[in-house]
C-alpha cells in the first residue's frame, strides 16, 4: 500500500477494511473473536479498541498456517473455527452460513473463480471434482498456474483436528512459511473429502494487496450501498456516482443526484432533494428539504421543509425550523433559526438564536469569539438585518427590530426600533484619484 498505516486499517466505505470484517463476524454471533496482529498492531488494536475481541500478535510473521497457530492457545477443543482474513471486508455472512462442518466433513473451504487469478492459491481437485489440495501461485507448476479456481483462505474446520493438523505443518517451501492451505491434504487423507464452497460473486471475496486493488474493494461497496438505496425506494440519479460512507434513512420519494457523499448516519424525510455534488455528515433533514448543488451539512437538523444553498455551509449544531432559506455561501454553526427565517447571501452565523420571519442581509456576521470564550448573539423574531452587518457578541437584536446596513451593533438593539452605527458619509468636492507618476 505504500502506507503508514498496518493494511487491515485502509479504509472501504470511509472506515477500516477491518472494522467491517469484524461486523461481520460479530453478527454470527459467535462465543469469541481472535484477532491475530502482526506490524503495526498497536495502530491497529488502538482504532478497534470498541470491538469485544481478544488480540492475538503474532511476534513473527511466518505465513497464513503460523498466524492460526498463534491463535491456537486461546480456543478451545471441539470448538468450530471460522478462519477469515482482515483485507477481505465484503464477505456476506450469508456466504459464510454456508460454511458447514461435522464429524465426517471437518474442513469446509470457501473458493472463488478468477479470470486472473494471479497471486492466488490454485484449487487442485482430482477427476471426481473432490479437493485434494491447494498449491500457492509461486509454487505452482505452469499448468497449474491455467487454473482458474482459487483459494479464498477462509476456511470452517473443528478445533481438536485443526489443533493437531497445525502441528504437523512444515515449512519446507520456497518462502519458508507455514502454509495453512497444507491442512487440505491431511483432511483429505483423514475424513477423505474436504467440502467446497464456490462463492457465486467473487467481487464479494477479493482481498487487496495494493491501491488498485483497494479501489476496486471500495468501487464494489459503493454499488452495494447504492443497490440497498435503490431497492429502499430511494431515487439515485447515477449510482455510480455516489459515495456512502456510512448509513442512510430515508421516507418516500427522495431523490439523490449525481457526486453526493454521504457519511455517519443520515435521514432524509420524504420528498427530500439532495442536489449535485452535496456532502453530508450525520444530518437529520425533514419531509420537503430541498439542498442545492455543492453545499456541505454535517450534524444539520431541520425541523420542517427547508431551502438549503447552492454553495452553503452548515456545520454541527444548525437547526433550521420550517421554511428556513440558508443561501449561497453562507456558514452557520451552533445557529438555530426559527420559521420563515432567511439568510440568503454571503453570512456567517455561530453561536446565535434567530427567532422566526427574520431577514438577514448579505455580508452579516455574528462576532461570537472574542479569542478567548465564544458569545451568544440572540435575533428575536421578526427582525430585518441589513446588508454587511456585524453583530459583536454577547448582544441581543429586539423583537421587530431594524439594523441599518453597514452597522457594527455592540450593545442590545432595542425592538421596534431602528439602530445604526455607521460613520457620517463626507464628499469632498474636486478631488482628483492619485495618477501614475510617468517614467522617465
Amino acid at each position: 500500500m505504500k502506507s503508514s498505516l498496518p493494511k487491515m486499517l485502509q479504509t472501504v466505505g470511509g472506515r477500516p477494511m477491518l472494522m467491517h470484517l469484524l461486523d461481520t463476524a460479530i453478527s454470527m454471533q459467535p462465543e469469541q473473536v481472535h484477532v491475530v496482529v502482526g506490524s503495526g498492531a498497536d495502530q491497529v488494536m488502538e482504532a478497534c479498541k470498541d470491538y469485544p475481541v481478544t488480540w492475538v500478535l503474532q511476534s513473527e510473521r511466518r505465513g497464513t498456517g503460523h498466524a492460526v497457530m498463534a491463535a491456537m492457545p486461546g480456543i478451545p477443543d471441539e470448538a468450530t473455527v471460522l478462519v477469515l482474513l482482515g483485507d477481505h471486508p465484503l464477505i456476506p455472512a450469508a456466504l459464510l452460513s454456508e460454511l458447514v462442518v461435522d464429524e465426517n466433513l471437518p474442513l469446509a473451504l470457501l473458493t472463488m473463480e478468477l479470470e486472473d487469478p494471479t497471486g492466488y492459491g490454485r484449487i487442485l481437485r482430482d477427476p471426481g471434482g473432490n479437493i485434494i489440495g491447494v498449491v500457492e501461485h509461486h509454487d505452482a507448476t505452469p499448468h497449474q498456474h491455467e487454473i482458474k479456481e482459487v483459494n479464498t483462505g477462509i476456511i470452517m474446520v473443528d478445533s481438536t483436528k485443526l489443533r493437531r493438523w497445525l502441528d504437523s505443518l512444515e515449512c519446507d517451501n520456497s518462502k519458508r512459511e507455514y502454509y495453512l492451505p497444507d491442512i487440505f491434504s491431511m483432511a483429505r487423507a483423514e475424513s477423505g473429502e474436504v467440502r467446497g464452497v464456490i462463492a457465486r460473486d467473487h467481487r464479494d471475496l477479493q482481498g487487496a494487496n495494493d491501491r488498485s486493488q483497494l479501489a476496486e474493494l471500495e468501487k464494489r461497496y459503493q454499488q452495494r450501498k447504492a443497490g440497498e438505496l435503490l431497492g429502499a425506494g430511494i431515487q439515485v440519479i447515477d449510482p455510480d456516482r455516489l459515495d456512502v460512507r456510512g448509513t442512510v434513512e430515508a421516507g418516500q420519494d427522495v431523490c439523490i443526484d449525481i457526486n453526493v457523499i454521504l457519511s455517519g448516519h443520515n435521514r432524509f424525510g420524504d420528498g427530500v432533494y439532495i442536489g449535485p455534488g452535496c456532502v453530508l455528515k450525520d444530518s437529520d433533514l425533514a419531509a420537503g428539504t430541498t439542498v442545492h448543488p455543492h453545499s456541505v451539512l454535517e450534524g444539520v437538523t431541520t425541523t420542517g421543509a427547508c431551502d438549503i444553498g447552492p454553495f452553503a455551509r452548515l456545520r454541527p449544531g444548525t437547526v433550521l425550523a420550517a421554511g428556513c432559506r440558508v443561501g449561497n455561501f453562507v456558514e452557520t454553526k451552533n445557529a438555530k433559526l426559527g420559521e420563515g427565517s432567511k439568510a440568503s447571501h454571503l453570512s456567517y452565523l455561530g453561536d446565535t438564536t434567530i427567532g422566526r420571519h427574520v431577514n438577514i442581509g448579505a455580508g452579516t456576521i455574528t462576532c461570537n469569539y472574542d479569542g478567548a470564550n465564544k458569545h451568544q448573539t440572540i435575533i428575536e423574531d421578526d427582525v430585518f438585518i441589513g446588508s454587511d452587518t456585524q453583530l459583536v457578541a454577547p448582544v441581543t437584536v429586539g423583537r421587530g427590530a431594524t439594523i441599518g446596513a453597514g452597522s457594527t451593533v455592540t450593545k442590545n438593539a432595542p425592538a421596534d426600533s431602528l439602530t445604526v452605527s455607521r460613520a457620517r458619509q463626507t464628499n469632498v468636492t474636486g478631488w482628483k484619484r492619485p495618477v501614475k507618476s510617468k517614467e522617465k
